[in-house]
């Protein structure tokens, strides 16, 4: 699993009919320091997950390892909103506080 920032969406019209009714999502990669880890995935969300949230996701076989996503055709899936994390007992996020 790794860490992003849901940074948007993506609405594609026409797609395979195995992902019809799925949301897309934009993520940025985040470091475990609460900062931009450079680069970014669309990912299928499986959660609900909204713009600006901090959320796990999978990718490679294990995205189709969901209930949602169980033989798609997805390389990447939301399956967690982060509440929080820390490092060592030092606190790097926590949901509500900078978002």
């Amino acid at each position: 699993m790794k860490l992003a920032k849901v940074l948007g969406t993506v609405v594609a019209t026409e797609k395979d009919s195995k992902l019809q009714g799925f949301k897309f999502l934009v993520l940025g990669l985040w470091g475990h320091d609460n900062k931009p880890a450079g680069g970014s995935v669309v990912a299928v969300d499986a959660v609900g997950a909204g713009v600006g949230e901090m959320v796990l996701f999978a990718s490679g076989s294990s995205a189709r390892q969901t209930a949602a996503t169980d033989n798609k055709p997805v390389d990447a899936v939301v399956m967690a909103i982060v509440d929080s994390w820390e490092i060592e007992g030092d606190e790097k996020y926590c949901k509500g506080e900078d978002d």
